[in-house]
């Protein structure tokens, strides 16, 4: 016999906070997968690596980002 919808909520609500925003996610993205978006998003990416490639942009360091985003968020 199937598992119902109802038993699938009432697992999930033992799940850690964390995992049940990662279900989420998962089943979010299930329900909008979009070979159109999937393509624009591989288009954009080359196009970003060829300026970074040619120089035409300066690439930020992993540590420099992070730096910025504590500065944001204000840890």
């Amino acid at each position: 016999m199937p598992i119902t919808v109802d038993q699938i909520v009432e697992e999930a609500r033992s799940l850690p906070r964390e995992q049940i925003a990662e279900l989420v996610d998962r089943l979010s993205l299930s329900l909008y997968e979009d070979t159109q978006m999937e393509d624009a998003w591989k288009t954009e990416t080359r196009r970003r690596v060829a300026e970074l490639e040619s120089g035409k942009v300066r690439g930020i360091s992993g540590d420099e980002v992070s730096a910025r985003v504590r500065r944001i968020i204000g840890r």
